[in-house]
């Protein structure tokens, strides 16, 4: 039972020091920003983070962590660098083995590899939490953003200019972040071609890489691409609708287990409550009679 405690503790306290720790670093920005409103502003916590363990950058380099935390930084797009990535690991793993030492009153090998382990994948799962909140927001927005330079498109425009536009005119997004990504690499002279693949490898949504596809494919063999778009802007808006009729069918599974952990004990407590505190107060057989 003491175990027990101990466990929801360090638990308890990770939450919050990751919570604390990476609300003030986190932030979509771009990379390679098209204009000044999109800037990454100073971040103090960042150069705290950067300085504290000066060593880790060595070890990242030489162990190639970097470039796994460098993809994992990019996809959720939030103001932090490998080795600060790191670091925070190994500031949040102390933070828990130190608390897990306090609340024993002693070293405990168990609870110290526990709070070790915990420290260092929970800002994993805050990378994967904020990776799929933007492909799911990515992919909420993307048949809007497909029939904008569609029409943009029709209008006379060409790929680069129409997406240029779309970005000028409408409020920014994560899936209007990564287009202005690709008009950088274009800029810096990248194919356009090559510039789409690589979006549609570092989303990795089956969407993306429809809708790149398209446009590479409606290049090469001379199609007019605003009406691939148009299809396309379907087929998204079809998706989106089976995406939507899945997650409503799950909502019975996922509800049954709080209906039955949370709910029905409180219902049996209000109707037996009564009874049980009865048959305490006056015996069984004055509860028959």
């Amino acid at each position: 039972m003491g175990i027990l405690i101990i466990v929801v503790i360090i638990l308890a306290v990770a939450l919050i020091v990751s919570g604390i720790i990476l609300s003030i670093g986190q932030g979509a920005t771009l990379r390679m920003p098209v204009n000044n409103s999109h800037k990454p502003k100073f971040s103090l916590t960042a150069t705290f983070l950067t300085k504290i363990f000066p060593f880790t950058k060595t070890i990242l380099e030489k162990t190639k962590l970097d470039i796994k935390f460098k993809n994992q930084i990019n996809a959720a797009h939030i103001k932090l660098s490998p080795q600060e990535l790191f670091n925070l690991k190994i500031l949040i793993m102390a933070g828990l083995v130190t608390v897990g030492v306090i609340a024993i009153h002693k070293f405990n090998p168990l609870i110290t590899l526990l709070a070790l382990a915990l420290g260092y994948f929970i800002p994993d799962l805050y990378l994967k939490k904020k990776i799929a909140q933007r492909k799911q927001h990515i992919i909420r927005v993307l048949p809007e953003t497909v029939d904008l330079l569609g029409l943009c498109i029709e209008a006379g425009l060409d790929f680069t200019n129409a997406v240029k536009w779309v970005i000028d005119k409408t409020p920014f997004n994560p899936m209007l972040e990564e287009l202005a990504f690709v008009l950088e690499e274009i800029k810096w002279g990248k194919p356009r071609t090559q510039s789409l693949k690589d979006m549609s490898r570092r989303l990795n949504i089956p969407e993306i890489s429809s809708f790149t596809q398209t446009i590479i494919q409606a290049e090469r063999m001379g199609t007019p691409v605003a009406e691939a778009f148009t299809i396309l802007s379907e087929d998204a808006r079809i998706q989106r609708f089976h995406r939507g009729e899945r997650i409503a069918l799950q909502a019975p599974i996922k509800i049954l287990l709080p209906l039955i952990f949370c709910i029905m004990p409180v219902i049996g407590i209000v109707i037996g409550g009564p009874i049980l505190l009865q048959f305490m107060t006056t015996g069984l057989a004055a509860g028959i009679k």
